[in-house]
Parts: structure tokens; sequence; C-alpha cells
């Protein structure tokens, strides 16, 4: 059994706040930290759909609910988050620099004890270590969107980890629910994000270049027994976080295709704040997006034969 109690999730978006949530459903005192009042009061709205969410499919009763909130505080005060953290889990967009300036700042107020981990979907543990000022106490704890029913906590040390971390660590994932995942050296993207990224831009340069659907796009996949295609995939990780990845990757690779869906992402989606799941709509409108109908996978009436020569010969 793990030494946390106080979990500390600095970053309060889409996973961010799934990580708070399921954390506090499982007994943990958690405290959200995000920069604005604007982003806590959109993590308590997530919250709420939670709620929601975990009554129908987790199984849980207005009881429990009522116990997480409970154990759930706020703040946009960073040395009030982490000042009694056991635990912090970062959270924040991948982008270096900001997640290497909230390092510096929490270096100089973290009690001595605390373990940090990054839930970072692409970087590794050694680009930060030195900046936690505790680099023994750090590691990677990387979980995945949907948290309730993708239960996997992927773990990955540095060189410089301590064993125990990596142990309570590993204990606090089984603790809240999840299947631990040993990362057995470090990777970029991890091994869910090895093979999803690639899979996530190639579905993406697709539509990029207008040539497929997005449904029938997500169809080609879904025909291999998924719930979902990779655009389905795109809106519930978020636009801003793949955005930041493919934005951060084409730069860093000089993949200019990545660049332009990235681009693509920025115009079509964050310019005019369509999130994806989190905000109601991306590719799909949510709740019920089209992918998730019983016929999304129907063979189509004759009658569709106009529209499919149309899209493969447009007049």
């Amino acid at each position: 059994m793990s030494h946390v109690d106080n979990v500390t999730v600095l970053g309060s978006g889409v996973l961010g706040g799934q990580i708070a949530w399921q954390s506090a459903f499982k007994g943990k005192s958690v405290t959200a930290y995000d920069i604005s009042d604007d982003a806590i009061e959109r993590s308590k709205a997530a919250h709420e759909r939670y709620a929601a969410i975990y009554i129908a499919d987790v199984g849980a009763n207005e009881e429990d609910i009522a116990a997480t909130r409970d154990r759930l505080t706020y703040t946009t005060d960073l040395a009030a988050a982490v000042g009694q953290a056991d635990l912090v889990i970062e959270a924040v967009p991948e982008i270096p620099d900001v997640k290497t300036k909230l390092y510096k700042e929490m270096a100089e107020i973290l009690p001595s004890h605390t373990l940090v981990v990054t839930n970072s979907s692409t970087f590794l543990p050694r680009d930060f270590a030195a900046d936690t000022g505790r680099p023994e106490k750090y590691c990677a704890l990387h979980f995945a969107n949907m948290i309730w029913r993708m239960n996997l906590g992927e773990i990955m040390a540095h060189a410089g980890t301590a064993r125990k971390t990596v142990t309570e660590v590993s204990e606090f994932a089984i603790e809240i629910g999840m299947v631990p995942i040993p990362v057995r050296r470090e990777q970029n993207g991890y091994l869910v994000n090895t093979w999803t990224v690639p899979l996530l831009n190639a579905a993406q340069t697709l539509v990029t270049n207008d040539i497929g659907d997005p449904e029938d796009i997500d169809r080609t996949f879904m025909f291999l027994g998924a719930a979902m295609g990779p655009l389905g995939m795109i809106d519930i990780i978020g636009m801003k976080t793949t955005y930041d990845v493919l934005a951060h990757w084409g730069k860093e690779s000089g993949d200019t295709q990545m660049s332009a869906n990235a681009d693509y992402i920025k115009e079509n989606f964050l310019d005019k704040n369509l999130l994806g799941m989190q905000t109601g709509e991306g590719y799909y409108q949510y709740p019920n997006p089209a992918y998730a109908r019983p016929d999304f996978l129907n063979v189509p009436d004759i009658s569709a034969v106009p529209n499919l020569v149309s899209a493969i010969l447009p007049e």
C-alpha cells in the first residue's frame, strides 16, 4: 500500500480533470490546480459530467459521487495546491517551456517527501528531471483518455529515478484502479502513443489533404472492431493536446505534413473554440456522436449512390 493520501493534479484540462476525479473517486484527497478561474470552472463542469458517467457506466451511486465531490478541492494558488501533497501529477499542456517553468517554480515550495510524476504523452522524464529539484522522486505516469474505461497507467523512469519512487507510483496506480504498464526504457510516446500518434497523424493527413470524409476514415478503422476511429479519438484526446503534439513534433522532425495537420486543426477547430468532446463539438457532436449510432457501419440504402459518386467524381 502506498503512502499517497493527498494528491495534487496540475492542469485541469481534459485528462487532468479525469485524473483528479478518478483519484478522488477511489478515495484520495485531491487538489485540482489551474492558472485561471475560468479553467477551474470548466473543470468543475466536466466533473459534473463525469458524475453522470460514473453512475451510468461505472456503477457508482449518489453516495459515491457525494464522497468524491467532498474529496476534491480547486485552486489557482500553486503554493496552496502543492503544500500538503504526497504526490503531484503534472498534466499541463504538451509544451516543454510550460512544463519547465512550472517544475522550477514548484521545486522551491514542495515538501521534501513529495513525489512528482508527469502525465506527458510524448516527452521523456529525463527532459525535466533536473528541473524538478528531486530527480530521484520523479518519473512518468501516463494515463489514457476516458480513464474510467481505458484504465491503464504507463510508468516510465529515467536513469536517476529511485526504485522506491517507482514502487510507490505503481502502488498508487493500482489503488486508483489503474493497470500499471511498465515501460522498460525511455521512449518518446511510451507504448500507447508510439502507435497512436502515427495513427492519428495518418488519419488527419487524409482529412487535411481532402482524401476522405472523417466519418468514412473512421469507418475503415471501426470495421476492425474498434469502438471509434482515429478522428473520434482526436475528439476525446482534445484538439488542443493534438495540436500541441503535432505542432511540436512536426517542427522537431521537419515533417511538413505533420505541421500542416497541426495548422488544419488550429484553423478549423481551435480558432473556432471547438475543442472536441470537451466543448461538445469537434469532428463529431457530443454527447451523441455519429460513430456511436447502431447503424454507423450498416450497408447504406441504394439511394446513397449519387452522393457516393459525387464524392468520387465531383461535378
